[in-house]
């Protein structure tokens, strides 16, 4: 696949990609989440957590790559999912609005159904009209408003959310 920057390439992440997806993590979950979730969650999503989190969830993550510099990343490994669930699809801002979006969540997807799964689901924060948009543009459906639960140093965060569902293709 090919961007107006170069080439796509998805790849396993490997230990050297973590400051790159963490960077990426942070500034694209500020972007869709600020004014959007609890404040006790913002609280919790300090630098250092993005820092931790992408280094130890490399192993599990999947990154794409245009020419030499990590463009973006998803989380969602069946290691890493919670059934069938998309946890991460974060695209550098630089590289927004090209193929590298939809090629992670193509691979995403991949990896959900490879896990025996007929269908995915990922949660979108009601505010991040971005992101619905494209997850609506890729054939995803708002199955309605639920609850997400995010983990915080204090227990569980309570974040409203829309449940977006897929139907995967059928394997043979």
């Amino acid at each position: 696949m090919v961007t107006r920057n170069g080439r796509v390439t998805i790849r396993p992440a490997r230990p050297e990609d973590a400051p790159a997806v963490a960077e990426i993590w942070r500034r694209g979950w500020r972007d869709g989440h600020l004014g959007n979730v609890p404040e006790e969650l913002l609280a919790a999503r300090t630098d250092s957590s993005f820092d931790t989190r992408a280094a130890e969830r490399t192993g599990d993550t999947a990154v794409a790559v245009v020419g030499d510099a990590v463009a973006g990343f998803v989380v969602a490994g069946f290691v890493m999912v919670v059934d069938d669930e998309v946890e991460q699809v974060y695209v550098a801002a630089e590289h927004r609005g090209t193929a590298v979006a939809a090629a992670l969540l193509a691979e995403a997807e991949r990896r959900v159904g490879a896990a025996g799964h007929e269908r995915a689901w990922l949660a979108v924060v009601g505010g991040n009209a971005r992101a619905r948009r494209f997850y609506e543009r890729n054939g995803w459906i708002d199955d309605g408003p639920f609850d997400h639960h995010a983990e915080g140093p204090h227990g569980t965060i309570r974040v409203p959310a829309h449940r977006y569902v897929k139907q995967l293709a059928a394997r043979d």
